[in-house]
């Protein structure tokens, strides 16, 4: 593993301990994760490769992204505060998001130490034709599961506001009686 390699899988993980703290949920919160994802996907995605079972591979390892991305958008606390909407990530959430940013870096770690022949067993017992193909998985892996949680955290974040806006209009529309007459 490259000195860039080790750097973006740590950054991966360490956006959801910046979110243990409660902080305000803005546009800093989706365009960080947004943004080392599509760094990474830009360095190490070159292609997609079809032929074997290679979309297979990649389908099911996006599965398991989209997966722990959406469970990890449910178990993110949002709520109101005044104007803003506040997040915090749960236990839960944060456990997931290592597990799946972890799960590609000790991949990769396992592979550079010693693994490259078990993944060349596999790959030719299960028609994975190349290691693009392993690149490819687990990169929109880890694509799918930055989406799917920030797309999670978007649609509750709105749902959040749109109760806080029925509640304060039925405050303020609520007729009320005036006896001072």
């Amino acid at each position: 593993m490259t000195t860039t390699e080790w750097i973006t899988d740590i950054a991966l993980v360490l956006i959801v301990f910046r979110q243990l703290r409660e902080g305000r949920l803005d546009l800093t919160a989706f365009l960080v994760p947004l943004g080392i994802v599509a760094f990474v996907a830009h360095t190490y995605l070159d292609s997609v490769p079809t032929a074997g079972n290679d979309l297979v591979l990649i389908g099911a390892l996006m599965g398991v992204g989209a997966a722990l991305g959406i469970a990890g958008g449910v178990y993110t606390r949002i709520r109101v505060a005044g104007e803003h909407l506040l997040i915090k990530a749960g236990a839960v959430s944060a456990i997931l998001w290592v597990l799946g940013m972890g799960a590609r870096m000790g991949f990769q770690f396992w592979v550079s130490h010693g693994g490259a022949d078990n993944v060349a067993r596999f790959s030719i017992a299960h028609q994975i034709t190349s290691d693009q193909a392993w690149v490819a998985a687990f990169v929109l892996m880890a694509l799918t599961e930055v989406v799917t949680r920030l797309a999670a955290i978007f649609v509750r974040s709105r749902m959040v506001n749109g109760r806080q806006a029925r509640t304060t209009a039925a405050m303020h529309s609520a007729p009320s009686l005036d006896r001072s007459a």
